[in-house]
């Protein structure tokens, strides 16, 4: 039987957060043909990013109704506006019944939450929104991916990669992990060193978190006041 691994598009996704996990999935794809990828939207039809880069789903809701694993990714103001997009949430929360696993990207975990699937769990996200996941029954930990039953949540955008490669080993084995890892030579070796959790500066982003929840939901009051920070 096909396992179907479905990446969910919707408008204004921060591109990486689907594109790096979805080649993680292709190149397990490739090298066990019991899986497929695809990527689902509400129809078949190209949108925007928040970069230049346009993005098109390959099948629909419709289409795609009992994916083996789907995985929604996340990012800034669009996403946030996503929480009241009831045709993307009953898609997934419909898809997450008989799923074996369910993960997000980034702040894709909040449109988790948003559907109902993170309540009494631990999850992560963008550090930058973290505080907003127990808005929705989760626990907050900052950790670069977050397991919690079937669900995997991963923090900030290149976080989702990691993500992706803990999910191939759980259905596939870790060696087969080590050989997608190699495939497409993942091993991290920033300029600049790792981020210095220590020392930085996270309370600068609040006002600007703030301003854009306010923006994205300002025309669903009810929600606005459950996430306000």
């Amino acid at each position: 039987m096909t396992k179907t691994l479905a990446f969910v598009l919707y408008p204004g996704i921060t591109p990486l957060d689907l594109v790096g996990p979805l080649q993680v999935l292709s190149a397990l794809a490739q090298i066990d043909p019991s899986f497929e990828v695809v990527v689902v939207g509400q129809d078949i039809a190209p949108l925007h990013t928040d970069t230049p880069l346009t993005l098109t789903p390959s099948h629909t809701f419709g289409q795609v109704t009992e994916p083996f694993a789907l995985i929604v990714p996340g990012g800034t103001e669009p996403t946030l506006a996503a929480l009241a997009n009831e045709p993307l949430l009953d898609w997934i929360r419909r898809a997450a019944r008989t799923a074996e696993a369910v993960g997000s990207v980034c702040t894709g975990s909040l449109i988790l939450g948003a559907a109902g699937l993170l309540d009494g769990r631990q999850a992560t996200t963008h550090w930058g929104f973290r505080d907003l996941l127990a808005k929705f029954g989760a626990t907050p930990v900052a950790e670069r991916w977050v397991e919690a039953g079937p669900v995997i949540t991963a923090a900030g955008v290149s976080a989702g990669i990691d993500m992706a490669l803990h999910l191939v080993e759980r259905l596939a084995g870790e060696q087969t992990a080590r050989t997608v890892q190699l495939l497409i030579e993942y091993d991290p070796q920033p300029p600049l060193g790792g981020i210095d959790w220590h020392s930085a500066d996270l309370d600068f982003f609040r006002p600007h978190a703030q301003a854009m929840v306010e923006s994205a939901l300002a025309d669903h009051p009810a929600l606005l006041t459950r996430l306000t920070i």
